[in-house]
């Protein structure tokens, strides 16, 4: 119970960085934005997390370039990365340990950016 707010600060953290992602996101591409961060989440978890960034980072502009800078900023706040390269991190000096940390962390910060995507980009 102590850590609670701990926590909670956490939270507060991810959504804020979240917020300030999509509010980057120039209205008229909120759709397709919305349509990345929305499918997010669930591509981490079914295809796994460095595939996942991987062909975020292969589609390389628009929200997609976006959602992959915000999600690997994040991770790389959050584990101290001090790699400039996040994906060769992620793919060669990635402890076990470490790649199932940086993927609780994506997973966390990108349901708050699908969230505040799905309200700031209502169809």
């Amino acid at each position: 119970m102590s850590d609670a707010p701990a926590r909670r600060s956490l939270e507060q953290r991810r959504a804020q960085a979240a917020w300030e992602t999509v509010q980057k996101v120039d209205q008229n591409k909120g759709k397709e934005f919305k349509s990345v961060a929305t499918s997010l989440p669930a591509d981490i978890q079914a295809n796994g997390f460095g595939q996942t960034m991987a062909f975020l980072r292969a589609k390389g502009k628009g929200e997609h370039e976006i959602a992959f800078n915000a999600v690997a900023e994040w991770v790389k706040q959050r584990l101290n990365i001090p790699d400039k390269d996040f994906m060769t991190w992620l793919m060669t000096r990635a402890t076990t340990e470490q790649y199932r940390q940086a993927t609780a962390e994506a997973i966390a910060f990108a349901i708050w950016m699908k969230r505040f995507a799905e309200a700031r980009f209502k169809s």
